[in-house]
């Protein structure tokens, strides 16, 4: 059955809906709530005012902080692998990474496990997904999507979806902007007698931060404060700390990050020629009008910038400042984009009966310890934002203390469907602490795993787990190529293998030795992770009762030993 729903969602436009028929049994759909679901990529919490830092009372997000005021804000929600397409992975399916088979960036899902949109599906729901997918498979369990190629692009995207016969076609716009034109068309056009699951998933503020035509200038007259961390030089730490390439110091680059396109003639390594290539697609694609607005801002920039010949901390602070902007600017339209879907909700009497969640599908480093991206399990990648509302089941100004985690999202999505969640599911219903309020069995703790090395940032693999208070981390593998073991990674023609070979061969993998260490963190006194307690006096008990707990993990999981 699931297969002749597939075959319409893809023949069929979106007013249609016939793949769907209404069980007799279902009752009256509009009893049942409808889903939002919006997931930006890489997304900081540090940058939601709402979440109350510094960094973002300069650059506030009043409709994404509307969320948080009228539902319930998560203090403490955490991924179980900070990367892009395992995060999306453990979405859909409710599973850890090595259990649906998404490990690394590129391929891995396994397609056999049962995606929650499906069950929705089954259960007399239209879902839809627009904007960003980047998973190595066709979206299942939709009967609209509308999404971009790959990574996407911020200006004048790609799309594909049945509508084009599955041709990723160019639009005119911006990338934030078109995807929310196509969540609000499904919204028009859905079948209005059955509850509806849409998956908003936009692109930015991945790499490269290219801000919206109209936001160019924003924020260009504040200075944004660096973290009390910024600075960290690693000591006592484990050798990953120092050999990773996200530092916003060494290894963010004028060009391709800080749109310094005047030095892009010059790209002396063939790491740095990838890089041009990189920024100079992403600006062929706009139109006369939008490079004219780009120059008009870059260009004045970029040659103040080059007159001062700055070195040294002066360089680095300039790094800091042009990337938060950029950053933050793209923020910007994101929370343009929430308040016209807020407000399409309240105009078509869909408030009080939709459920909304904001969310990334990671967290990222605002330059805590010197860096920028994710992948680490330091709480600035682990952690992740989470908000959502529900007028029906969420009180107002919420805020919950529960350690959540990604895996949680699909059964709770069902839950609220009326579904029970697949027994092989890892995840638990977050409508237990809907009210704010712990249960006596809800989870203590929490488990991350990390696979992608040899890769991008070269980040090492490791796994840890987080309690309320303690986090201990495990670093292990083979360094350089030699850490290449996965399937994907060793066998030719996989994207895997394509990538790693073209990072190696311009340059950019290096020798590392291999790595057995770990590292203890008091989350209560040292939450900026600074001081490293492993194998110091007076921590034996709590390090011993981590690594029982970790082991216990790593057995009730059946993570593969060859994996840590």
């Amino acid at each position: 059955m699931k297969h002749v729903k597939k075959l319409c969602a893809l023949a069929l436009p979106i007013a249609l809906y016939s793949c769907n028929s209404k069980s007799p049994d279902q009752g009256n759909e509009n009893e049942r709530p409808n889903i939002i679901y919006i997931m930006c990529d890489d997304h900081s919490y540090q940058t939601i005012s709402a979440y109350g830092s510094q960094l973002s009372k300069l650059a506030p997000t009043p409709n994404i902080d509307r969320l948080a005021d009228e539902g319930i804000l998560f203090q403490k929600a955490f991924v179980e692998n900070s990367l892009s397409t395992p995060s999306r992975a453990c979405l859909m399916t409710g599973l850890y990474s090595h259990q649906n088979g998404q490990r690394q960036l590129a391929e891995g899902i396994d397609t056999s496990k049962v995606f929650f949109t499906e069950l929705l599906q089954d259960a007399g729901y239209q879902t839809g997904v627009v904007g960003k997918w980047h998973m190595s498979c066709e979206p299942k369990g939709f009967d609209f999507y509308h999404i971009l190629d790959d990574q996407g692009q911020y200006y004048n995207p790609t799309f594909k979806g049945p509508d084009t016969n599955g041709e990723y076609i160019r639009e005119e716009g911006y990338a934030t902007s078109l995807t929310t034109k196509h969540a609000l068309r499904f919204l028009d056009e859905r079948n209005k007698d059955k509850p509806f699951c849409l998956l908003i998933h936009h692109k930015a503020p991945h790499r490269n931060w290219m801000p919206e035509e109209k936001y160019l200038g924003l924020y260009e007259d504040i200075e944004f404060p660096m973290p009390e961390n910024f600075w960290d030089d690693y000591e006592g730490k484990c050798s990953a700390s120092a050999t990773q390439k996200m530092s916003i110091g060494k290894d963010m680059e004028l060009v391709q990050d800080l749109k310094v396109e005047e030095l892009g003639a010059a790209a002396a390594t063939p790491y740095d020629k990838i890089s041009y290539r990189s920024l100079k697609g992403e600006l062929d694609r706009m139109t006369p009008e939008e490079r004219e607005a780009w120059d008009k801002f870059y260009k004045p920039r970029n040659a103040k910038f080059l007159d001062a010949k700055l070195e040294g901390q002066e360089l680095i602070k300039w790094k800091y400042q042009n990337y938060i902007k950029d950053y933050l600017r793209c923020i910007k339209s994101i929370d343009d984009a929430v308040g016209e879907v807020l407000n399409y909700l309240d105009k078509n009497n869909l408030k009080e009966n939709t459920i909304v969640v904001y969310t990334s599908d990671q967290g990222f480093y605002m330059g805590e310890h010197g860096w920028f991206d994710k992948r680490f399990m330091y709480e600035e990648s682990f952690r992740t934002p989470l908000i959502m509302r529900y007028p029906k089941a969420i009180k107002a100004g919420t805020k919950s203390e529960a350690l959540v985690q990604n895996i949680d999202y699909a059964p709770t999505f069902l839950s609220l469907a009326g579904i029970e969640k697949p027994e092989e599911m890892s995840g638990n219903s977050l409508e237990a602490v809907f009210d704010g309020e712990k249960p006596a069995d809800w989870r203590n703790s929490l488990y991350y795993h990390y696979y992608d090395y040899p890769a991008f940032h070269l980040v090492r693999k490791h796994d840890g787990v987080r309690t309320e208070r303690y986090k201990l981390i495990h670093f292990y593998g083979q360094g350089g190529m030699k850490g290449a073991t996965t399937h994907y990674q060793t066998t030719p023609g996989t994207r895997e293998y394509r990538v790693l070979h073209m990072l190696n061969d311009a340059g950019y993998i290096t020798d590392a030795p291999d790595i057995n260490c770990n590292e203890l963190y008091d989350l209560q006194n040292d939450p900026q992770e600074m001081n490293n307690l492993y194998g110091k006096d007076g921590y034996e008990d709590i390090t011993k009762e981590l690594q029982t707990l970790l082991d216990n993990y790593r057995k009730n999981l059946n993570v593969p030993q060859d994996e840590y």
